[in-house]
């Protein structure tokens, strides 16, 4: 069996004029067949030409007409993996069920008088030219106002205006470019992607086996070294039969790397399986040459067992990641509760739980995440993450409201209609309003993988040149084989597969990022900015007392209802220390962020925050609270005045969260620590054990926030903000890393990046030195990846491997890359504690 580990076991002459005409590939293919300028397919069974461009059938042509009528030909130019085959022509009367009005319902995400929002699954995107093409399909459609395409979930979300178009059009339009929607009314609303079919590499693995299994039956004499004793007549025959059985194996078996290598050729654009395709089809030529002229074996053995490990390799690869594929299961962990009203008690439930038919509280502020039915109450709905319309809708009693929208003004009671998929809000959370900067290490990763098959070419077709004056033999095999075993793909996988298997153990340990490019902005901070209250503090079994004037039943009602209408944690604490006290609608009601509320509530005016925002109602009232205030010197006080009268204040007692001196202490040996504040500073003396007198700043408004953190990245520095996600929403968003702490998790701030249970405050440590770890692995795995290629491209250069050892070490490369970087995260996670 020598002779199929060893591709120049034979010696044969005359075949300098043969290698070199393989570096010819194009002048091959135009004379074998014409191929389709759209999907790059073969155009042998019919040839349809319109102007200078062949077309393999009338639904590629036509495509291009449309494509080109539209000025959107730039497609083309983008993607060696462009253009789909258009198998045929969409029919006008195929959409028709798409006019019925309750079908439109089932499949809109959201709607209103003029714009409606829907989500498609296009298992056709493969491609950044896909991605280009649909996110402009309002140059196909004046219809749709935009597209936005999730790449790795297949999915296209597209806002359009209701009146100038219908969802009918916009699915036609789709269907027109070669991208028709996977519409199933019949899918739970949180769809699961369509299970990867492997049929047809079973297929191609299976005739590769049997050709390459006939082939050695066929060359046994060969490798016995009897073939000059068989009669020459029978020889031939043998050696004709693996040409035919050879067919197969080049022409279907490695039809995708040709495809592949092809599309980009056509494109200006060099991929990773053109090197597998020259070195294939250099195999094939050398060994029907060997055969036909000088009536020798030829390599069809070493060609078919070359196709049948790479097909074996890819097959394990891919199945390899499926099982821990990551992307597909982190967002079912972001933690969206909901509170949830029944016999006039309020309690919080995971969304999960929520069914069709549940009354909802939703206050100031909040993202409403169901679609449902306003039950109670004026909504005044901004639904700006869903249209990217910013003006405010008002919706009266029995309005549909949809998921995605944010409450402005009095608490509302709404009905569920149905539920939603929580990577929905995931989805809005990573709206492109929200983005910061792209993650460096992914343009690095890009820019490698380009120069890389460059490089490949240039060392295969050097090591060819240089070996051809003295052994042709050994020219091809290392000129295979030099081409077959370099990989990137190892280099590509790295930064994803790391990057999410981190993403996934810090959602299992409570911590939900953004997206995956967040653990490397985590791994660069060098200041760290905390707020206070709701942050630093914990909300859970405070002192909370009342001091002035005794308070009437209708008063404390009053204040239950003001309170209730407000997620800022003191006014949850407030109205949960109230607990059996009835409550009345609330109109009017205003939120001054890091000031306090106002309304009208049982007739009455009413407004509550710090002395700010009180002082200008009553400012001489407060004298006669001076002494209560120096004797509660250390809580955090919220006055109340009512109809202009100055109530009183609750007083309420800080109490850290537990672990916070640890959390401090670790981040002041790595980190520049701050603490900034919209309370005053009566807790200086208190906190002053943990942070430094001048890193600390009281009496901050949301603009003062915001301002701190750009002062702090004007100095260079790498700034994460912790707060509560409500105040601090502008320094969340402003900072390289916002994270929102909660207690009670009924909504989220998409200024943030990263949304962590204040339950997981203690191991915040961990979770920073967890994310410096995953970069670590990161640059560790570049590195083998790099020696990987250095070794085996110089020994494959030397002639020391085969083309089908190539084969095999290609896909282990990446097999055990990602293996080890899966590996390595998850023991890193380990020592660190998280689970």
């Amino acid at each position: 069996m020598t002779k199929i580990m060893f591709l120049g076991d034979k010696s044969h002459s005359a075949t300098n004029s043969v290698i070199i005409s393989l570096f010819h590939m194009n002048e091959v293919r135009d004379k074998v067949s014409a191929f389709c300028y759209h999907c790059g397919e073969s155009c042998d069974d019919s040839l349809i030409v319109s102007g200078s461009k062949n077309f393999c059938c009338e639904g590629c042509k036509a495509v291009f007409e449309i494509l080109e009528g539209h000025d959107l030909c730039e497609f083309y130019n983008i993607d060696g993996e462009a253009g789909l085959k258009i198998k045929e022509l969409p029919l006008e009367q195929r959409f028709d069920y798409l006019d019925d009005q309750d079908v439109v319902r089932k499949i809109v995400e959201f709607t209103d008088k003029n714009i409606s929002s829907v989500t498609f699954a296009v298992p056709e995107i493969h491609c950044s030219s896909c991605i280009w093409l649909l996110e402009r399909m309002n140059k196909v459609n004046p219809g749709i106002l935009s597209s936005r395409v999730d790449f790795l979930q297949k999915r296209v979300t597209i806002v359009y205006d209701n009146v100038n178009t219908s969802l009918k059009n916009v699915v036609k339009s789709l269907a027109s470019v070669g991208y028709e929607p996977d519409i199933n009314l019949d899918a739970a609303t949180e769809s699961k992607p369509a299970k990867k079919s492997y049929k047809a590499i079973y297929a191609k693995i299976g005739i590769a086996g049997f050709c390459l299994g006939n082939i050695m039956l066929l060359s046994f004499p060969e490798y016995l070294n009897i073939g000059d004793s068989l009669d020459t007549n029978l020889r031939n025959v043998f050696n004709y039969l693996n040409i035919l059985l050879g067919i197969p194996v080049i022409t279907y078996c490695s039809s995708d790397y040709f495809s592949s290598a092809w599309k980009a050729l056509r494109n200006r654009f060099i991929n990773i399986d053109l090197p597998i395709s020259l070195g294939l089809l250099a195999l094939f030529a050398r060994s029907v040459y060997d055969i036909l002229v000088h009536g020798n074996a030829g390599f069809m053995d070493s060609l078919s067992g070359l196709v049948f490990f790479l097909l074996i390799g890819k097959l394990f690869q891919s199945k390899t990641y499926d099982s821990i594929n990551f992307e597909r299961d982190y967002r079912s962990y972001f933690p969206i509760s909901v509170t949830v009203t029944k016999n006039k008690s309020e309690s919080n439930i995971p969304l999960s739980k929520l069914e069709i038919g549940d009354r909802i509280v939703i206050r100031n502020n909040e993202i409403i995440p169901v679609d449902a039915i306003l039950f109670k109450g004026e909504g005044c709905i901004d639904y700006s993450f869903v249209t990217g319309e910013s003006v405010p809708e008002q919706k009266v009693l029995g309005e549909i409201v949809y998921a995605g929208g944010r409450h402005m003004g009095s608490a509302i009671e709404l009905e569920v209609l149905r539920t939603v998929s929580q990577s929905y809000l995931t989805q809005l959370w990573n709206d492109k309003a929200f983005d910061k900067r792209s993650a460096s290490i992914s343009k690095i990763t890009d820019r490698v993988g380009k120069y890389f098959t460059y490089a490949i070419l240039l060392i295969a077709f050097g090591s060819a040149a240089y070996w051809l004056p003295t052994d042709a033999d050994k020219a091809l095999t290392v000129f295979t084989t030099v081409l077959i075993i370099a990989c990137p793909c190892a280099l590509a996988l790295t930064t994803p597969f790391a990057l999410g298997n981190s993403l996934r153990i810090l959602g299992r340990n409570k911590l939900y990022l953004r997206n995956a490019s967040v653990i490397e902005s985590m791994a660069k901070v060098d200041a760290v900015v905390f707020d206070k209250t709701g942050t630093i503090t914990s909300p859970r079994n405070l002192n909370i007392e009342f001091v002035g004037s005794e308070l009437t039943t209708e008063e404390r009602s009053i204040v239950k209802s003001l309170a209730r209408n407000s997620t800022h944690p003191l006014s949850r604490m407030i109205s949960e220390s109230l607990e059996g006290t009835g409550y009345t609608p609330v109109y009017e009601f205003a939120e001054l962020p890091g000031e306090g509320i106002s309304g009208i509530a049982g007739g009455k005016f009413a407004r509550m925050g710090n002395i700010r925002f009180i002082i200008g109602e009553d400012g001489g009232s407060l004298k006669k609270f001076s002494s209560d205030l120096k004797k509660n010197g250390v809580s955090t006080n919220v006055f109340l005045c009512i109809e202009g009268e100055i109530k009183g204040f609750y007083s309420l007692r800080s109490r850290y969260r537990e672990g916070i001196e640890n959390v401090i202490e670790d981040f002041g040996r790595k980190y520049e620590v701050s603490l900034v504040s919209g309370d005053n500073s009566h807790e200086r003396s208190a906190l002053s054990k943990l942070f430094a007198d001048e890193n600390m700043h009281f009496g901050q408004l949301p603009s003062d926030k915001l301002a701190y953190v750009r002062k702090k990245q004007k100095l260079g520095k790498t700034v994460m903000m912790i707060g509560d996600g409500l105040n601090d929403a502008g320094a969340l968003k402003q900072s390289d890393i916002g994270i929102a702490v909660n207690d009670d998790v009924t909504s989220f701030s998409p200024a943030c990046d990263a949304v962590m249970d204040a339950g997981a405050f203690s191991i915040l440590p961990s979770f920073m030195g967890f994310a410096r770890s995953t970069m670590n692995i990161i640059k560790v795995s570049f590195a083998i990846s790099f020696l990987y290629n250095a070794v085996g491209l110089y020994l494959a250069s030397q002639g020391y491997f085969s083309p089908m050892i190539a084969a095999i070490l290609m896909p282990f490369n990446s097999i055990s890359i990602v293996l080890f970087v899966v590996g390595m995260t998850n023991l890193c996670a380990r020592r660190r504690g998280l689970s």
